[in-house]
């Protein structure tokens, strides 16, 4: 098979897919532009800031698109091309890009407020602080692995003291990109400037910040980093949205553009051949094609997480209803584009049907630069540029989690007031709990010492988790568009086959360390947690699960809707 051929096919199914599905869906839902947004109705300057939708698909784009396209499709074609490409065609048209935008418009319709909230709203108290638990475990663990792999990709001294300048270059270029972002969104906010005003400036500041990271390589080891990283996503999770976060990922929203685009190009071009099989059967490496291939490949099908940014981020700054389509269902489709161009990476690099050696992110880098070099650019700096573009994925997911785990853990220390009736004082500990400092530190901090600790230990789980959330979120939505009477068959589907696939997934989790018990190979540090997890994961679903499920399909009728139909 020809990586064109495949692109073209892709291309053409995802396009017709936001025209006829994507367009389907907010004419089923109602998308009203009149309607004031919850960022106009509740704009504090903070994390409620109407923008304009080429600054908010920026941020939504770089939030999401983290370095899930490219691990995952890279590992699954273990596989084989088809069921890869399968499942990120139509796991995105109908799962993921469906999940994004039901999430978007849910929370929209709720004040801008968290899943958390609309679990609240229409199932209890009970199972909105079980499904923020899970969220802010769930933060805790991508801070914590995330802050890890960028340290990594930033050192550019190895443990031996050798010089990497690659990563060096990086590093130095990440910096610039804050500080241009601070710039940039003063800019943006007090001088009010166009989308294409902001845009010139955007291209103009990356293209400074790229040239002086390749000519000034900043070296420092990866310890140095990993407390610099932590001390910056501090920072990043309490200003104002508008100051540091959003601006940065719309920056760098231009790089990951350019990127893709580049990577097209080369595809164009070089048409390379699949020289990976097209299916190698439904067992590959002792792992079995269900769950293993719906798990590995999260972003890029349907991702948890996104929900997070959907409900965390972006609904706060839609500053028009219309714009919720291209925010969410045509980012999540863009993501899905980067990950077709990850399997074809791997496909061009395979060698007599044999995956090539390395990490993903060094195997879809060069293959990039590779396309690009044949196009006459000089390897050193295609592949600098394309492990920038690929550290900037991790990293701008990285603070936006960081702010996300601080939301979800000051939502779930938030209290009514004593009484129930909302004129007592909060209790003093809850009072320090919700502080957003307080938050962040307690947020970060744990996921610091899991990052030192050895993240790994529970890393397996994180397409389970991520995948459950995802899972949970459809269902709640569901709830949502159900109870104010709107069609949500089209959620029923993604739902039933992402809990089957999550709860399938952690009950063989469960029944190979059962196992290992038994044979006496069990090692308490490691696949002890391992268990731990895996039953609170399975625990915590079912329970959130079957309690949105009873409201669902119960007999009730809550007409309510937080901002109204």
């Amino acid at each position: 098979m020809n990586g064109l051929a495949l692109l073209i096919i892709s291309v053409v199914v995802l396009a017709l897919a936001y025209l006829l599905y994507g367009r389907y869906l907010a004419r089923t839902w109602g998308i009203n532009p009149a309607k004031k947004t919850p960022a106009q109705e509740f704009e504090d300057g903070m994390e409620y800031v109407p923008s304009s939708p080429a600054v908010v698909f920026g941020h939504e784009f770089t939030s999401i698109a983290g370095a899930g396209p490219i691990n995952g499709p890279i590992i699954a074609a273990m596989f084989g091309w088809v069921p890869v490409l399968l499942w990120l065609l139509v796991g995105t048209v109908f799962f993921g890009a469906v999940h994004d935008f039901a999430a978007l418009y849910t929370s929209v319709r709720n004040k801008g407020k968290s899943i958390g909230y609309v679990i609240e709203l229409y199932v209890g108290k009970t199972g909105k602080r079980l499904f923020l638990i899970f969220v802010w475990l769930f933060s805790v663990l991508i801070s914590a692995a995330f802050a890890d792999i960028v340290a990594g990709t930033f050192a550019g001294l190895s443990p031996q003291g050798a010089a990497i300048k690659t990563n060096a270059s990086v590093a130095t270029t990440s910096m610039l990109f804050i500080a241009a972002a601070i710039g940039l969104g003063f800019f943006i906010r007090k001088r009010k400037a166009s989308d294409l005003a902001s845009g010139i400036i955007a291209v103009d500041l990356l293209i400074v910040c790229i040239v002086l990271g390749i000519f000034f390589p900043l070296y420092l080891p990866k310890s140095i980093w990993l407390y610099l990283i932590f001390g910056y996503i501090f920072v990043a999770s309490v200003v104002p949205v508008w100051a540091l976060g959003q601006p940065r990922n719309y920056l760098n929203s231009f790089l990951f553009i350019a990127m893709i685009l580049a990577a097209f190009i080369g595809v164009v071009f070089t048409r390379p051949e699949m020289s990976i099989p097209a299916f190698t059967g439904f067992e590959a490496d002792g792992n079995y094609l269900f769950p293993t291939l719906f798990i590995t490949i999260a972003c890029g099908a349907i991702s948890g997480f996104h929900s997070l940014v959907a409900t965390g981020a972006a609904s706060k700054e839609i500053s028009n209803e219309k714009h919720m389509l291209p925010v969410s269902y045509g980012a999540m489709l863009i993501e899905t584009l980067i990950a077709i161009l990850a399997l074809i990476a791997v496909g061009s690099l395979a060698y007599g049907g044999r995956m090539p050696a390395g990490t993903p992110p060094v195997i879809f880098a060069t293959a990039v630069s590779g396309f690009l070099h044949q196009l006459g650019l000089p390897d050193e700096i295609s592949f600098t540029i394309v492990s920038l573009a690929v550290s900037s994925f991790v990293l701008t997911t990285l603070d936006t989690v960081a702010r996300l785990g601080r939301l979800s853990f000051q939502e779930l220390f938030a209290r009514e007031t004593e009484g129930g009736s909302g004129s007592g004082k909060p209790a003093l500990l809850a009072g320090i709990l919700s502080n957003k400092s307080a938050a962040s530190l307690f947020t970060l901090f744990s996921a610091y010492l899991l990052a030192i600790m050895g993240y790994e230990n529970i890393w397996t789980l994180f397409g389970a988790a991520n995948q459950l959330l995802a899972a949970l979120t459809l269902i709640a939505c569901a709830l949502f568009l159900r109870k104010t009477r709107r069609n949500s068959f089209m959620l029923f589907v993604p739902t039933c086959i992402m809990l089957a696939v999550t709860f399938s997934s952690l009950v063989l989790t469960i029944r190979d360390k059962a196992a290992a018990i038994a044979s006496g190979s069990f090692t308490v540090a490691v696949e002890g947690l391992q268990l731990f997890i895996a039953v609170l994961l399975l625990v915590l679903g079912i329970m959130v699960a079957v309690s949105c499920a009873v409201k669902l399909f119960g007999k009730d009728k809550i007409t309510r809707e937080g901002a109204g139909a």
